[in-house]
């Protein structure tokens, strides 16, 4: 069994993972996108209130979670554990504007009208900001307003109590009514970014939900019948609000 702390993360490949997920925007991610749009603007009642605190747990090299998040807040943090990510993330926050590989999901985003006030580009580099941390060790951190954590606990480990773990740290990071996203390879076998292999966790809908059942109200769990690459059979994406009282 691989747990999080064997996989070679200080080899992680941004731009190769990009390529093999991103590059080329697939109809599941859009879908996910369209998903995270709708809900947090019924959540923030459809109007564009730039005072949320946002952070993305396990950000690696994906920007459409925090581009979701944009309108509605003041500073987004993402978090990410990889240095290679880390840099990753720190160029596209500089202020020469991120890469033109994630316009594709924000002309999604720009269907609701709250997104259509927003210029992306000047916007992320003004309230992004990246810190390093490990899933692990959230205990001590602030609570956010709202949160996304896409592709994370899954795909760090193979053990089934780190996956919980990942989970449950995701949850409790978030204020109370927070809105939150978060998306899941479903029965993934692991995958490979520049011939190297990390682990994953097989999770199916119903483990998702019996999980984040436990910290959310009004709990939707999407389960897209898309798939990307072998060695899965879909993706999750549960959508909701943390509990009141469940911290």
């Amino acid at each position: 069994m691989i747990r999080n702390a064997d996989a070679p993360w200080s080899a992680f490949a941004p731009d190769a993972y990009i390529d093999i997920n991103y590059r080329i925007s697939g109809e599941v991610d859009l879908e996910i996108v369209r998903l995270m749009r709708d809900h947090f603007s019924r959540c923030f009642g459809g109007a564009a209130a730039h005072s949320a605190r946002g952070v993305d747990v396990g950000a690696g090299p994906n920007l459409y979670p925090a581009l979701a998040m944009l309108p509605w807040c003041d500073k987004i943090t993402l978090l990410e554990y990889a240095l290679p990510n880390v840099a990753y993330l720190e160029r596209q926050a500089s202020g020469e504007g991120f890469d033109p590989v994630w316009d594709a999901f924000w002309e999604v985003l720009v269907k609701d009208p709250a997104y259509r006030a927003v210029e992306p580009r000047k916007r992320f580099g003004e309230i992004v900001r990246v810190e390093r941390a490990n899933l692990f060790d959230l205990e001590d951190w602030q609570r956010w307003d709202m949160g996304t954590m896409c592709f994370v606990a899954e795909s760090m480990t193979e053990c089934p109590a780190e996956f919980e773990r990942g989970v449950r740290a995701f949850m409790k990071v978030l204020e109370a009514g927070a809105p939150f996203a978060a998306a899941f390879m479903k029965e993934s076998e692991g995958y490979i970014v520049k011939g190297i292999r990390y682990p994953a966790f097989r999770v199916a809908a119903e483990g998702v939900r019996e999980i984040m059942g436990e910290y959310a109200d009004d709990l939707v769990v999407h389960d897209l019948h898309h798939t990307v690459r072998e060695g899965h059979e879909g993706m999750l994406l549960a959508l909701g609000r943390r509990k009141s009282n469940c911290f």
